[in-house]
């Protein structure tokens, strides 16, 4: 069954290159994919899946479902295609969606013997807003047993860890004066942000190893000679661990309230949809490489035990999930850089939408066939999630 399912991959494969070559093209940022989610929807749909588009209120995200027979398991396929705004999909997402079409089309043409329920999620904006936060606040992915990804990589692994990710915009209020005749008439909001960063910088010493915390300004204070009126900034905090990362929350509120208090302005904050870590399922990321490995994936190697932030992250606190990273660029190549782009339309890229199409198809078949698997995999998920708060 599983050599069935890779030559019906092998026969899309025309269809599949097109897709991702097409989505490389023309990139579309966050929340304005409408091509690239159109291309794989209408895909599924020619497909005999039922595809239903606008969910959660965001006009380029989908669900694609195939249902055999009556109950059964329910497995997810999530992709992205979303680009990075001035470069493109440096990333890769223009190879996901194929991918996960491709896997899907190939276990509904085939597989047939057990009741099951496949589901392909279009989810927008991973680069962004997190199209996956949107879609579990409104209930969308949570009736899936397990989900799975693929994404292009220097190298053919699974993560065992990610970073959960908080970002807050901050902006300072205080009075303009000149600063020359009556500086004492002023408030400093410059002052405020200056402080903060100070603050942050102080807190940097007395926190756990695994926490960052960057900053950045996100407009210019003025003129040397203007006490500045306004100051706006973003802060981003990121620990392995949600549980501690919020604990760090709570003192870099202080710090900003206290940087407010030294300044003697006003502050007000908004908080960005927060992204969580990983619960890893070891399980799955067995799977998901053993069949990578059967489908004749280059370059595998042992997973990843430390990696960056995604929104996929919020939904592995919620469901068993696993992501197999596919090589297709060579070993120590950063995402998000030129690079990616180059090698985006080469034959190894066209590879990668096949060898991530074939793992995630074989082990989809696995988790149906194999007596116990998915209750394997609920269970470690269970123990998991106490252990990666």
């Amino acid at each position: 069954m599983k050599r069935l399912l890779f030559e019906e991959i092998e026969k899309q494969s025309d269809q599949l290159i097109y897709m991702a070559d097409t989505i490389f093209d023309n990139p579309e940022t966050g929340g304005e994919e409408k091509m690239a989610s159109g291309l794989l929807a209408g895909y599924l749909e020619k497909q005999g899946f039922t595809v239903e588009t606008g969910l959660a209120g965001l006009d380029t995200a989908f669900r694609g479902i195939w249902q055999n027979g009556q109950g059964g398991p329910v497995i997810g396929l999530l992709c992205e295609y979303d680009a990075l705004e001035d470069l493109g999909h440096g990333c890769g997402h223009h190879m996901q969606g194929p991918a996960c079409v491709g896997a899907a089309v190939a276990l509904k043409n085939r597989f047939r013997d057990k009741p099951y329920r496949l589901v392909v999620y279009g989810t927008p904006a991973e680069e962004t807003f997190g199209g996956k936060i949107n879609l579990m606040k409104a209930g969308y992915l949570k009736e899936l047993d397990a989900a799975l990804m693929m994404h292009g990589a220097p190298d053919t692994c699974t993560d065992m860890k990610c970073l959960a990710l908080s970002s807050f915009d901050v902006i300072y209020r205080g009075k303009a004066a000149h600063a020359a005749i009556c500086p004492e008439e002023g408030r400093s909001a410059f002052d405020a942000m200056l402080l903060a960063f100070q603050g942050v910088e102080f807190l940097r010493e007395h926190v756990r190893d695994d926490v960052r915390m960057h900053y950045t300004l996100r407009q210019l204070p003025g003129p040397e000679n203007v006490v500045p009126e306004v100051s706006a900034g973003r802060f981003t905090l990121r620990s392995f661990s949600r549980e501690y990362l919020d604990e760090v929350i709570k003192r870099f509120m202080d710090v900003v309230e206290g940087a407010a208090l030294m300044a003697g302005v006003s502050y007000e904050v908004e908080e960005q949809p927060p992204l969580d870590n990983k619960v890893p399922v070891t399980t799955l990321n067995n799977l998901l490489v053993d069949n990578a490995r059967e489908a004749g994936a280059p370059g595998i190697r042992p997973p990843r035990e430390r990696t960056g932030s995604t929104d996929f992250g919020n939904v592995m606190h919620e469901i068993p999930g696993s992501c197999i990273r596919v090589k297709f660029v060579p070993e120590g190549t950063s995402s998000h850089s030129q690079a990616y782009i180059d090698a985006g339309k080469t034959k190894e890229a066209h590879d990668c939408v096949l060898y991530g199409a074939k793992a995630m198809a074989g082990t989809v078949l696995d988790l149906l066939q194999q007596e116990g698997i998915l209750d394997a995999v609920k269970e470690e998920f269970k123990k998991n999630r106490e252990i990666y708060k």
